[in-house]
C-alpha cells in the first residue's frame, strides 16, 4: 500500500518543475545531486520539484558518467553552457575555490539561483562579489555550511538563545582531520594559493567561523597563528577527486596553511578559541564545539552528530553533564527519523541544505545559510591570515 501511494503521488504531482544543474562533479557534486534526488522524500511539502537538467565538468567523461548514473538530461564540459541554458533555473557550484567568483557572478547575472560550496572564492572580496551579484539580480544564494543544519546544533543554538546557560563566557571550536596527514597526498588545487586560496582556513576553519557566528553572534577581533607541516607533495599525473594520493610524482611546494590556531573576541564580550588542522594523524572529522556560560554549558561532537552534552542547574560547581539525544522535536530531525537516537548522517545535512535552498527559491526569501554568511566567514578568514602575517590582534572587517 505504501509503495502504491508513492507512485500515485509521483503521477499526480503538479508541483512546478525546477530545472537544476550541477557544475563540478567530484565528491561534493555527487552529494548535491543525491540531495536533490532525496529532498521530496523528506520534505514532501516543498512546492517545487527539482529536475536534473544539466551537469558540467571539464574532466573528460566525468559529466557523461554523472548524467548516465543520476539522470541529468544533458552533460557538458564547459560551465558556460549551463549559464546559457534556459532550462536551468538553479545551480549547485561545487568546483575549486578559484572558480567561485567567475561562475557565481555569471550565474546570478543570468538570473539563476546559486547554491555554492564554501568558502565562496579565495578572499572576502570574492565572496562579497558573488553576494552582491546575487542581490542585484534578485535571485537566491545559499552556501554550504552544512554543520549548522544538524538538529543537535540547532538545539544548542536554541539553548544558548533561551538563556539556559546564563551569559556565555567562552567557547572552543575544533576542526581536526587527517585527510592531508599522509605526505603522499596529491598536490592538488587545495594546496595552491592561486587556485585554493587559504588552505585549512577556507576548507575547515570556514565551517568553524560559521558555527561560532551561528551560535554566539559576530566576531569583533581575533589573533591567529598558522603553520605548514608538510611543505612538499607530489603532483598527480591526472585529474583527481576527493583526497587522492600520488607518490613518486614531481614534487611541488605546499603554498597554504595546514594548521590555524585562533583566539576570538565576540561582539557580546565572550571569548573563544578556534583551531583547525588538516594533517592531524588519528583524527577523522573530529569537529565540534564546547560553549560555556555562567550557569551551564553545551558540547557537540560531529562524530556523534545526534547527541549533545548539556550541563545546567543551580550548583555550577561539580555540576553533572547529561547526554541528550536529538529527536523529532529538534529542528528538521522528524523529516528523517521517527524517534530519538535514530542516527542522521552527513548526507542528510546536505538534503536539509537542498530543502532550504529550494524553499528559498520557491518563496523568494532566504532560508538557511546565505551568501551574506559566507561574506562574514570570509572576513574572519582574511583577518586570520592578516593576523598570522602581522603577529597581532586585528579587527574583523566585513565589507558593506
Amino acid at each position: 500500500m505504501e509503495d502504491h501511494t508513492v507512485q500515485e503521488d509521483r503521477r499526480d504531482d503538479s508541483r512546478e518543475p525546477l530545472g537544476v544543474a550541477v557544475i563540478g562533479f567530484g565528491w561534493m557534486g555527487r552529494v548535491h545531486t543525491q540531495a536533490y534526488a532525496r529532498v521530496l522524500h523528506h520534505f514532501p511539502g516543498l512546492t517545487v520539484r527539482p529536475r536534473l537538467v544539466a551537469v558540467a565538468d571539464e574532466v573528460p567523461g566525468r559529466a557523461e558518467e554523472a548524467a548516465a548514473r543520476f539522470g541529468f538530461a544533458s552533460a557538458v564540459h564547459d560551465w558556460r553552457a549551463v549559464v546559457a541554458d534556459p532550462r536551468v533555473r538553479a545551480v549547485s557550484v561545487t568546483v575549486p575555490n578559484f572558480l567561485h567568483r567567475e561562475i557565481g557572478t555569471a550565474l546570478a547575472a543570468a538570473g539563476k539561483h546559486v547554491w555554492m560550496e564554501k568558502p565562496v572564492g579565495l578572499t572576502c572580496a570574492d565572496a562579497r562579489a558573488v553576494a552582491d551579484a546575487v542581490a542585484a539580480a534578485g535571485v537566491q544564494g545559499a552556501v554550504g555550511f552544512n554543520y549548522r543544519c544538524a538538529p543537535a546544533v540547532e538545539a544548542a543554538r536554541d539553548l544558548i538563545a533561551s538563556g539556559s546557560l546564563g551569559t556565555v563566557t567562552h567557547a572552543r571550536f575544533r576542526l581536526f582531520s587527517d585527510y592531508a596527514a599522509d605526505p603522499d597526498a596529491a598536490l592538488t588545487w587545495r594546496y595552491e594559493r592561486e587556485r585554493g586560496g587559504s588552505g585549512v582556513l577556507g576548507d575547515l576553519a570556514s565551517h568553524g567561523v560559521d558555527l561560532a557566528r551561528h551560535l554566539l553572534g559576530d566576531i569583533d577581533r581575533l589573533t591567529a597563528d598558522t603553520a605548514v607541516f608538510v611543505p612538499l607533495r607530489s603532483r598527480p599525473p591526472g585529474a583527481t577527486a576527493g583526497h587522492a594520493r600520488s607518490a613518486g610524482g614531481e614534487p611541488g611546494p605546499v603554498e597554504n596553511e595546514d594548521y590555524v590556531g585562533c583566539l576570538l573576541r565576540f561582539a557580546s564580550g565572550a571569548r573563544g578559541v578556534l583551531e583547525a588542522c588538516r594533517v592531524s594523524v588519528g583524527e577523522q572529522n573530529n569537529y565540534g564545539f564546547a560553549v560555556h556560560g555562567t550557569r551551564g554549558s553545551v558540547f557537540w561532537d560531529f562524530r556523534r552528530m545526534n547527541e549533545l552534552g548539556v550541563s545546567g542547574g543551580p550548583s555550577r560547581q561539580d555540576q553533572p553533564v547529561a547526554r541528550v539525544f536529538t529527536g523529532p522535536g529538534h529542528g528538521v530531525y522528524g523529516a528523517f527519523q521517527p524517534g530519538a537516537a535514530n542516527a542522521m548522517g552527513y548526507d542528510d545535512l546536505k538534503v536539509v541544505e537542498a530543502y532550504r535552498f529550494l524553499r528559498s527559491v520557491a518563496e523568494g526569501v532566504p532560508h538557511g545559510a546565505t551568501l551574506t554568511d559566507a561574506v562574514h566567514s570570509a572576513a574572519a578568514l582574511d583577518a586570520m591570515a592578516r593576523s598570522a602575517a602581522e603577529g597581532t590582534w586585528v579587527d574583523v572587517r566585513v565589507p558593506g
